[in-house]
């Protein structure tokens, strides 16, 4: 029983190995620039403006529908 704990890995080792595996992945990527993210997050916020009109136009027309059918059934 003793043989098979020593084989085991050391927890910590194992730690240092998952940590040592990030950084040597984080080498390999290339990163943008800062112009580039910045035009990114520009047509991100660009999109999000444009989809936050049409859900409130099409919440204000099917809102205005549902009043004027309830204003014809009730009334």
């Amino acid at each position: 029983m003793a043989e098979a704990k020593a084989k085991k890995p050391n927890f910590f080792k194992k730690i240092g190995k998952f940590f040592s595996n990030i950084i040597s992945e984080m080498k390999k990527v290339t990163w943008p620039s800062a112009k580039t993210t910045l035009n990114h997050t520009g047509a991100v916020a660009v999109i999000v403006l444009i989809a936050a009109v049409v859900i409130v136009l099409l919440d204000l027309a099917f809102g205005g529908a549902l009043d004027l059918l309830i204003g014809l059934i009730a009334g």
